[in-house]
């Protein structure tokens, strides 16, 4: 789902390198994640707890 985001506190990822920067940020709701490429800031992926955790274990699983 995307969103337009109202003020969130991105923070890099510290697996981004110069050209491949992934940013995060918590949302309103709880356990919320944003997720976006700061070379596009103006849009973002949304995920709620269940949605996050997957994907993380998906990628950490070289799934993704």
């Amino acid at each position: 789902m995307t969103t337009q985001p109202t003020r969130l506190n991105w923070r890099k990822s510290s697996f981004s390198g110069a050209n491949d920067c992934v940013e995060v940020a918590e949302t309103a709701r709880v356990g919320g994640v944003a997720v976006r490429d700061s070379q596009n800031p103006a849009g973002h992926l949304e995920f709620n707890h269940a949605e996050w955790r997957a994907f993380v274990e998906a990628v950490g699983a070289g799934e993704l």
